[in-house]
């Protein structure tokens, strides 16, 4: 089935149905990439969708993210193979090199079919949440520059209060509002609960190409303070994207307060070598500086009622695993699809959902741990590195990317759309 043929009529920014609408009102909060991919979906099958973005408009940018194994087929079956492979950062592979630039290791971007540790999909977050944005936009109300205020479910719907001011009930609402989120915390309970912090923190930032980069990632690693620095290319070659890890068990600045994350990054930087100085002093132009703890979201149900979440803000594995991105995108179409085929019944769609999903999202939040605990400081009381050489690992790495069934929800749209 053809993604042309379930294109609908731009929707009104009114809290009226359109006319001839008969499936359920869903409200999405988030509008970056599980967000986007779950109105896709939802509007596939018949759902009328409203996404909530708090920020004025699309975030550009971010860190690149990747696509492997099952996410790579929900891209396709989405139709947008093309449209993602045309945004993709066109990163060869990468080096690790050593504090004077020589080559200690490669990794190929086709190693591995393609699912290896450069993915031939591989893509900045903001670029393809401007391809899910596109092509959802016609068939869906996005509303940006506002957030939910409030909300309270009885049996029959979710009646919402914006910030703005805005009342409107809908059938059901999910949370796909990322690591820090607010409906997650309004609905379940506050962010401790949940969040589980990996002793690390990550940065990252635009800056001039003035390294020479030219489609190699290079990262160099200093072992005994567990820090690291990288660099890799973009699409616009006369920049490039610097990105920093460092063990942090303390990390307590706020992340939103971004003055004091660039005193924090330079305080836990000095002292690094290889081209560290020189990213570090691009620090204050850059437009889109980020920072943050490396953490994962651990929960033992990903619904409540008429609510649930969806992507970092209910299964977080943390940028350590690289699978965050194909996490958002499995989800939204197992979430999707699972609501559909019960007759939008949220107890029955989110239990199933749940239920295809959970050992998915376990293989790759144990990469995550394991891969923050390869980077931890030695010392006496530190855990041993695992030893990736292993059989056991291989097969982790396959349940990873590939551990979860794609039904094909194409037989359901006709009960569906029936409620």
């Amino acid at each position: 089935m053809s993604v042309e043929g379930f294109e609908q009529e731009h929707s009104v920014r009114s809290g009226e149905r359109r006319a001839g609408a008969s499936g359920p009102r869903v409200l999405v909060a988030g509008a970056s990439v599980a967000g986007p991919a779950l109105a896709h979906w939802l509007r596939r099958w018949g759902a009328e969708v409203t996404v909530v973005e708090r920020a004025p408009e699309l975030r550009p940018g971010g860190q690149a993210v990747d696509a492997r194994g099952v996410a790579k087929e929900v891209i396709a079956r989405m139709g947008l193979d093309a449209a993602v492979r045309a945004a993709c950062t066109d990163t060869a592979g990468a080096h690790t090199v050593d504090a004077d630039g020589r080559v200690l290791e490669t990794f190929r971007a086709d190693d591995d079919a393609g699912d290896g540790f450069i993915a031939d999909i591989e893509i900045l977050r903001g670029d393809l949440s401007r391809v899910l944005y596109d092509h959802t936009r016609d068939g869906v109300e996005y509303v940006f520059g506002d957030r939910i205020a409030e909300l309270t479910q009885d049996a029959d719907g979710v009646d919402v209060t914006f910030e703005s001011g805005d009342r409107r009930r809908f059938d059901l609402v999910v949370g796909a509002d990322g690591l820090h989120s607010e409906l997650r915390a309004m609905v379940f309970g506050p962010p401790e609960r949940f969040l589980r912090h990996l002793g690390h923190v990550l940065a990252f930032y635009s800056v001039p190409n003035v390294f020479g980069l030219d489609r190699w990632l290079l990262e160099y690693q200093d072992q005994d303070s567990g820090r690291s620095v990288l660099l890799r290319p973009i699409q616009d070659a006369t920049r490039a994207m610097a990105m920093f890890y460092l063990a942090s068990a303390d990390f307590d600045v706020d992340h939103r307060d971004v003055a004091a994350q660039k005193v924090l990054l330079r305080e836990r930087m000095a002292g690094l070598g290889w081209l560290t100085p020189d990213i570090l002093a691009h620090l204050d132009d850059t437009p889109d500086f980020y920072l943050d703890q490396v953490a994962q979201v651990v929960m033992d149900r990903w619904s409540s009622g008429r609510v649930g979440l969806l992507g970092d803000a209910a299964f977080s594995s943390s940028p350590m695993s690289g699978q965050g991105t194909g996490l958002a995108l499995v989800g939204a179409y197992v979430l999707a699809g699972e609501l559909a085929a019960a007759g939008w019944d949220p107890g029955t769609g989110f239990a199933r959902y749940e239920a295809r999903m959970r050992s998915f999202v376990e293989a790759n939040q144990e990469i995550g741990r394991l891969n923050a605990r390869s980077r931890d400081v030695p010392g006496p009381d530190a855990e041993p590195r695992p030893d990736f050489a292993g059989a056991w690992f291989t097969e982790l790495v396959g349940r990873a990317i590939n551990g979860v069934e794609l039904p094909d929800y194409a037989v359901v749209p006709d009960t569906a759309a029936s409620r």
